[in-house]
């Protein structure tokens, strides 16, 4: 029997778990309304161009946020060493690489080595996509040669840097670090 089948009809079924959690279980992060909420909480990133942080895990180095585009355009040509993840909750967008377009409700696996190119059309007034990136974004010229990168550990300086800047804390970033 699976988990799920075995307890359920069972009286206790909605019962609180009554043991403590181990000693080094973090706290959760439960972030309501995380794609509308607070516009304070979007950093930019470039003009037109916000993430908005749900998680940045240094110890495994993935971060996970929405990205948001305001205006069509072109987002920096990158390679991935890690797998990637997006789900596509506003608007639509597609590589320059690929002839797929990921539109809203769309989920996108990249898989680690990809180099891409994201384009938001000039009809989309708006874009916003959960992304989950697992190690780094190399940016890359046309030819391969790399230009800069990030990975959480910029993601985090970048946000710590806005969260200052706009009056909440520099430490207002380590609720969004496990």
């Amino acid at each position: 029997m699976s988990g799920l089948a075995a307890v359920h009809g069972r009286a206790d079924e909605r019962v609180a778990y009554r043991l403590p959690f181990p000693p080094n279980v973090q706290g959760e992060i439960v972030i309501p309304k995380a794609a509308s909420g607070d516009e304070r909480l979007w950093i930019e990133q470039a003009p037109s161009v916000w993430i908005r942080p749900l998680l940045f895990n240094v110890s495994a180095g993935y971060w996970m946020v929405l990205l948001r585009v305001r205006k069509a355009g072109v987002l920096t040509r990158h390679r991935h060493p890690g797998p990637v993840h997006g789900f596509v909750l506003k608007g639509r967008w597609h590589y320059l690489e690929h002839d797929w377009v990921a539109e809203e409700g769309s989920y996108v696996y990249e898989p680690p080595g990809e180099t891409h190119t994201l384009i938001v059309p000039d009809d989309v007034p708006e874009m916003i996509t959960y992304f989950q990136v697992n190690g780094a974004m190399i940016f890359v010229d046309p030819d391969g040669r790399q230009i800069g990168y990030d990975d959480v550990h910029t993601k985090i300086e970048l946000a710590r840097r806005h969260f200052a800047a706009i009056g909440l804390g520099a430490d207002y970033v380590k609720q969004f670090i496990r």
